[in-house]
């Protein structure tokens, strides 16, 4: 669930742009869904090996996370993975290792209350790989989201059904539509029963 929490006001210009590592470029078209792809587990799969053999055991634990990983979702066609190290803000224990494989640090969110959430940029397919310290329970949240949506049709409709709609909408940034997502990811959420947001 790299949406916010409905509880958390959405994300302000400013905090977006303080946020960004580089330039933070706004949208200059619609956001694009594709249908569900049975390649995209595949492309998971393929991130997850690369990524460990340039970190090894500093994974604690990694995850396909995000609407592509659900089968029959549509999807901003671009591969959510979720990661867990000792310690986000330790960036010297991983970041620089990342890089030098060509992903992009692209997000620092140099907060606790967003876990110091991370997110790089792959380097040759679309994924963004979101990392978190070992021990954050957003990790737990973004996996249930997924597994519920895997055997909820009803709720796998419901999801699909406002992000269709949503991205009719023009949008600033690519986290404003996040963020519009949020009230209906935390009523799925209550729904399969999951810990909110900072239990």
């Amino acid at each position: 669930m790299t949406d916010r929490a409905a509880s958390r006001p959405p994300m302000t210009k400013d905090q977006i742009e303080a946020y960004s590592v580089g330039e933070m470029a706004p949208l200059t078209g619609p956001i694009v869904l594709a249908e569900s792809d049975p390649d995209w587990p595949a492309s998971y799969t393929r991130e997850e090996s690369r990524i460990r053999s340039i970190l090894g055991d500093r994974v604690r634990r990694i995850e396909h996370t995000g609407s592509t990983s659900v089968p029959g979702l549509a999807a901003k066609p671009i591969i959510d993975i979720t990661m867990l190290v000792a310690d986000v803000t330790d960036e010297p224990a991983y970041a620089a290792d990342l890089e030098a494989a060509g992903y992009q640090l692209r997000i620092r969110e140099s907060e606790p209350d967003w876990y110091d959430h991370r997110v790089f940029k792959g380097p040759d397919i679309n994924v963004n790989l979101h990392v978190f310290s070992e021990g954050c329970i957003e990790i737990d949240r973004m996996v249930g989201f997924r597994d519920w949506l895997r055997t909820h049709d009803d709720d796998r409709e419901l999801y699909e059904r406002t992000k269709r709609e949503l991205v009719t909408r023009e949008w600033e940034y690519v986290q404003n539509y996040a963020d519009a997502k949020s009230a209906v990811v935390e009523e799925i959420a209550a729904r399969a029963g999951l810990p909110g947001p900072h239990a």
